[in-house]
């Protein structure tokens, strides 16, 4: 049994490598016992903002045996985003490097279809669910647990060797698999340089991040208008932020995504800050046909964009 189980998470990581993921670790699928304090005190404290769904299905972020029956395994996954092509013009509004191509969700989506279609055809029939942002999985939780890294105190995931520029993503399956060491090293040390950096102080104490004055959940997931307090704090950002991973000295060992969806659309990073001033509803369809920005909205980035002219 011990052998099948190391053959088939070799199996499962081999596959994992060809379509391009970072990173491949499996956790023991279980109740999350420690998270379930924290989570409860950072949800009462309303760091959550205007994201209630974040309320919902409390009990199914800390056990993923509720989301998939007879789950026995975490395959958490890492796919890697980093690039250091930037926007030409240096005063134009600022979007974040994971939003210059396609919509992630879409890409690891695809990529996880096609593990578990592998996992079925080499393995047998496995009962699995795949996850990117769109159902109550603590992803960070889970890729500690897997070994892909330590949890820093921009609350980011963090690995030695590449940084933290690379989205999760998991597969849930119902078999048994070989689990790897979590990571328990917190390799932060003294360091606050993400802390420092933050324009809104959106972390509010270390390994504590106060979602509500996040510049990635005011641009992002905030409906209604940018609270006034944040006026001249956001750093030109217009959709996302990337300050407190540039900041990152582990950042400094990022390598250069392989990923082709995730290169920028032909004209993003060419475009004026009087052109994102004037942006008309055509050009942003355009432009974000498959992006993660059409989360926002064209009205919602045309809130933005005022807001950083005020």
């Amino acid at each position: 049994m011990q052998q099948n189980r190391s053959t088939y998470s070799n199996i499962i990581k081999t596959e994992a490598k060809k379509l391009g993921f970072m990173f491949c670790g499996i956790a023991k699928a279980d109740f999350l016992a420690e998270e379930a304090p924290r989570l409860e005190t950072w949800l009462k404290s309303g760091m959550h903002g205007e994201m209630q769904y974040m309320e919902n299905h409390f009990d199914k972020r800390l056990d993923p045996r509720l989301l998939v029956d007879g789950a026995k395994s975490v395959i958490s996954l890492g796919l890697n985003y980093y690039t250091n092509q930037q926007q030409t013009d240096p005063l134009a509004p600022r979007i974040s490097k994971y939003a210059y191509g396609d919509d992630y969700h879409y890409v690891i989506k695809n990529k996880l279809k096609r593990l578990l279609e592998t996992i079925n055809e080499k393995i047998g029939e496995v009962n699995g669910r795949a996850f990117v942002d769109s159902a109550p999985v603590l992803d960070k939780v889970w890729a500690k647990k897997a070994g892909l890294g330590w949890v820093g105190k921009n609350t980011n995931l963090i690995n030695t060797k590449t940084g933290s520029f690379f989205f999760l993503a998991e597969l849930i399956v119902d078999i048994d698999l070989e689990y790897d060491i979590p990571a328990t090293a917190d390799h932060c040390g003294t360091c606050t340089r993400c802390i420092d950096a933050c324009p809104t102080e959106a972390i509010v104490a270390p390994y504590v991040v106060d979602g509500s004055r996040c510049i990635s959940y005011l641009t992002i997931e905030l409906k209604n208008e940018i609270p006034q307090e944040f006026q001249e704090k956001m750093d030109n950002w217009m959709f996302g932020c990337d300050i407190c991973q540039d900041v990152c000295p582990w950042n400094k060992f990022s390598v250069l995504h392989q990923e082709t969806a995730f290169n920028p659309h032909a004209d993003l990073l060419e475009i004026s800050k009087r052109d994102w001033e004037e942006i008309t509803e055509d050009v942003f369809q355009k432009i974000f046909k498959n992006s993660a920005v059409k989360r926002t909205r064209f009205m919602g980035l045309k809130r933005n964009i005022s807001f950083l002219k005020e």
